[in-house]
């Protein structure tokens, strides 16, 4: 009989040290929190001596009554804690259980007094009326902490009255009976080591029930789901195992072979239902049915939801893994993906483990999309036909009941609009769906739309950017074709006058193979959609002289002093030329014919320096930095198109350059472009 004691003095042992250990790792310095750690210390303590007594019959009597009473006062000090803070949330003095207390504090100094100070034939009575004071000065603080409680908050503390109710009623019977036949009865003195062990598990679920006790207990339903797939694995193998030996002992001459064949079996059965699906999805569901007050870990959901959709975990395409991750959820495998946008109407996105529906004419989704944007509910296409009130109009089309395995209808609702649903097919085991998988859903769905309106505003963003590129590429070409155009004009113009004269056709005709030579480039950039980024080493002096002299037709003709022969920069070639000229171009625009205008270009600090100055009429500080260089803001009327100087400054940037204007009304301009030089 002390076996069994010493096996449940242990077991209780190692529970209370676990459940001090957890205590002491999450105390955060409360009253409550410290009564419970000190009380659970006591009783691990307790259970340990009492082990020790029960193998080896060692540990002296007082040291055994010693701890009796410590252990009284540390249940009851916490018990005592939680009624005074009761008390004092509800305004009442607290005398009954002060008395209660005093009780207990009496009883247990019953047990500690030394023998020489008590007559032998009292001595153990009186320690055994002790105990059975204290047990029922315990019953009666359970009892009062019970019924104080509202009836909403009994939740809480139920499972711990169940717990430390059921150690004082266990101990007033013992001692009662201890008390009335003069001796303690050993088969309940054994099994009191088993019977506090049971007690352990209700404390710890009232703990942590009560944050305000310090101690949040959990445990994860992988956790439980893993512990018990093993734990059945063993007692599956165990049974396995006396199975084996019974064919062994009674198999005959066939035993060894029956032994072999039945154990490699046994194995492949139990690795083919550790790896079924089927099998698993139903564990699932009952381990969350029947364990846990929700169904879902929430914490663990979410990190799950965000993993899929953020694509930390797979590697494919967003709207596949929206199906995923909305079909993790409720263990479904397969579904599709529907979106929907005024531009493009209603489409199907994606499909996953589900094949693509064949769809004759007009998808018929109207009434599903008003549905689920005025309601926002989560579908179950079985319940529409059978339950039609709870979805008033709705009308499925034909194809999407007719679907193999169809089963929810996930909204996904961005901004409280209907962007698209999501389509998931039933689970491999039944899954029994309540309010919290569909919240659950919703709350994903809308997750899962947030996803996906980002993805769309950027791929948006994307095609924007590009038509963008392309047609700033295309004001700036258009705004070069200005250009050439009033030079093929001029042309046209001066030949009624000069087309007799042989210099004059050379000079049209270097002027309009120019002007092809140009265009063509302008469309190779044009196609290219990449204005200015060809950049190469080129030389800014011949440059600058070409373009001077591609202006030099028109009045009043611009002037170039260089100080150096070669300046090399690195540019479009092609595109600097054409910078200088709209420079030059608005200069000539901004000065009379009897005017001046003078390029010239220097070089200082490892730069080369391009001045352009005219005497026109000059512009104001405001024009220069409110106007000047704004795209699409011209003073030229219909003729201009606001953009040359918005490219000089944009191109000159673009290649590591500085563009700065000095302009005083009614004196002149000085444009000056600053650009280093290329690497030698």
């Amino acid at each position: 009989m002390s076996d069994f004691g010493f096996l449940g003095f242990t077991i209780a042992a190692v529970l209370y040290l676990i459940l001090s250990l957890l205590l002491a790792t999450s105390w955060r310095g409360r009253l409550q929190g410290g009564l419970m750690l000190a009380a659970t210390i006591v009783a691990t303590l307790w259970a340990t001596i009492f082990a020790v007594q029960s193998e080896m019959k060692v540990v002296p009597v007082s040291v055994i009554w010693s701890i009796e009473a410590l252990k009284n006062i540390a249940w009851c000090a916490f018990l005592i804690g939680l009624l005074s803070q009761m008390s004092r949330y509800k305004g009442n003095s607290g005398k009954g259980y002060r008395i209660t207390a005093l009780l207990v504090f009496l009883a247990s100094i019953i047990l500690v007094v030394p023998d020489r100070y008590v007559p032998a034939f009292v001595f153990m009575d009186m320690r055994y009326l002790g105990q059975v004071v204290s047990a029922i000065a315990g019953m009666m603080m359970v009892e009062q902490l019970y019924r104080n409680t509202p009836s909403e908050q009994r939740w809480g503390i139920k499972y711990l009255c169940f717990g430390l109710g059921g150690m004082f009623m266990f101990d007033f019977y013992i001692f009662s009976d201890a008390l009335l036949f003069k001796r303690i009865n050993s088969d309940l003195w054994y099994a009191r080591g088993g019977i506090y062990a049971i007690t352990v598990p209700l404390l710890a679920i009232s703990a942590a029930r009560n944050p305000t006790w310090s101690f949040e207990i959990f445990v994860s339903r992988r956790v439980v789901f893993h512990t018990t797939t093993l734990l059945s694995a063993g007692v599956y193998m165990l049974l396995m195992a006396f199975a084996g030996y019974y064919i062994k002992v009674y198999g005959g001459a066939w035993g060894s072979v029956l032994q072999i064949t039945f154990f490699f079996a046994a194995f492949l059965i139990l690795v083919a239902i550790l790896f079924s699906g089927q099998v698993r999805a139903r564990a699932k569901v009952f381990f969350n049915k029947h364990f846990f007050s929700y169904r879902y870990d929430y914490r663990e959901e979410w990190l799950r939801l965000i993993r899929l959709l953020s694509g930390q975990d797979i590697n494919t395409p967003l709207f596949e893994r929206v199906i995923w991750a909305l079909g993790e959820i409720v263990d479904s495998s397969g579904g599709l993906l529907w979106l929907c946008s005024e531009r493009k109407g209603c489409f199907l996105a994606a499909n996953r483990n589900q094949a693509v529906p064949q769809i004759e004419g007009d998808h018929r989704l109207g009434s599903l999309l008003k549905f689920l944007d005025e309601r926002q509910w989560v579908v179950i296409v079985s319940e529409v036909e059978q339950d039609p009130e709870n979805y008033e109009e709705l009308r499925l089309p034909g194809w999407l009941t007719s679907m193999e395995g169809v089963w929810l209808i996930v909204p996904l609702i961005h901004d409280e609009h209907i962007i698209g649903f999501t389509i998931l097919t039933r689970p491999r085991a039944d899954t029994k769906l309540n309010w919290e998988n569909l919240d659950l859903l919703k709350t994903a769905g809308r997750q899962a739309a947030s996803y996906l309106a980002l993805y769309e505003t950027s791929q948006a963003l994307a095609d924007a950017q590009q038509f963008e590129g392309f047609n700033r590429l295309s004001a700036f070409v258009v705004h070069d074709l200005k250009n050439l155009i009033a030079q093929l004009s001029l042309v046209v113009k001066n030949s009624e006058k000069h087309k007799m004269n042989p210099e004059f056709i050379d000079d049209a005709m270097m002027t309009i193979e120019n002007s092809v030579t140009k265009m063509n480039r302008l469309m190779a950039h044009l196609r290219s959609a990449t204005p200015g980024n060809k950049r190469t080493r080129v030389e800014l002096v011949e440059i600058t002289r070409s373009a001077v002299a591609a202006k030099s037709a028109q009045l009043p003709k611009p002037s170039l002093n260089t100080e150096k022969e070669q300046l090399w920069i690195y540019a479009d070639m092609d595109r600097m030329e054409a910078i200088i000229g709209h420079v030059i171009q608005n200069a000539q625009d901004a000065t009379p014919p009897d005017g001046s205008i003078r390029v010239t270009l220097s070089s200082s600090n490892e730069q080369a320096v391009l001045k352009v100055t005219d005497s026109g009429c000059g512009m104001d500080t405001q024009f220069i930095r409110d106007r000047l260089f704004r795209p699409f803001d011209s003073t030229k009327g219909l003729t201009g198109m606001g953009i040359g100087a918005y490219e000089v400054r944009e191109f000159i940037h673009s290649i590591g350059g500085q563009v700065s204007v000095a302009s005083t009304p009614g004196e002149g301009t000085e444009f000056k472009i600053v650009i280093p030089f290329a690497d030698i």
